[in-house]
């Protein structure tokens, strides 16, 4: 008995989700209408010439968007073409950086130093250097110059101040790593050290605070 009723149940609410159902699918159904009942309204207030004009408005708008979506799309489809490789472009600068940490480790072990070895391997570093420079080169992939150069930050990326009073404070006087870029597109920054004007006026104070102290 229990059961039936359940089954009573479940089968009344599914004619009440059905019915829910149909009812929005008329809804849906008038509201159209409706909206199709005042246009027809409008359109029967306007003269002819208007009709025209709100036509040719309807049509100028639809070209509008039809254009701006092509000129997305092309600008989409130039971006993928252009920088498609830009990921993989900036994983292989690793292989520069450990080239270039590789042949400064051989060059300053004091056990390789001045032996045919190390002349030979660092020979075989630079041929290789190159090639990959060369690769880059071909595909768009150069390298910034930033020495001696005011420090720009669409660029470079200053990690330290160096003082130094022979140059102007902001110049770049050390590349830590070597920043690229990809067609005209920032691949990696530069990180750098810049100069700044040393602090003698500070030194000066603090002796004269000291000699103070000491009196």
């Amino acid at each position: 008995m229990e059961k039936e009723q359940d089954q009573d149940l479940q089968d009344n609410q599914k004619i009440s989700e059905n019915n829910n159902d149909s009812d929005s699918v008329k809804d849906r159904k008038d509201q159209a209408e409706d909206n199709e009942n005042k246009l027809e309204e409008n359109n029967k207030d306007l003269t002819p010439e208007d009709k025209i004009k709100e036509l040719e408005d309807k049509l100028t708008r639809s070209f509008a968007e039809m254009e701006n979506q092509r000129r997305r799309f092309e600008k989409e489809r130039d971006d993928a073409f252009e920088y498609g490789g830009f990921a993989f472009a900036k994983e292989a600068l690793s292989l520069i950086d450990n080239l270039e940490r590789s042949k400064s480790i051989l060059e300053n072990d004091e056990k390789l130093k001045a032996t045919d070895t190390l002349k030979k391997a660092l020979e075989h570093f630079d041929i290789i250097y190159k090639d990959l420079v060369s690769v880059f080169d071909k595909n768009n992939i150069k390298p910034i110059d930033c020495l001696n150069k005011k420090l720009d930050p669409n660029l470079h990326q200053a990690m330290m101040e160096i003082e130094d009073d022979t140059r102007e404070p902001g110049i770049i006087i050390q590349e830590i790593q070597k920043g690229f870029t990809i067609k005209e597109r920032l691949l990696r920054p530069s990180l750098v050290g810049v100069a700044k004007k040393i602090q003698k006026e500070a030194s000066k104070s603090e002796e004269n605070k000291e000699n103070l102290e000491d009196k």
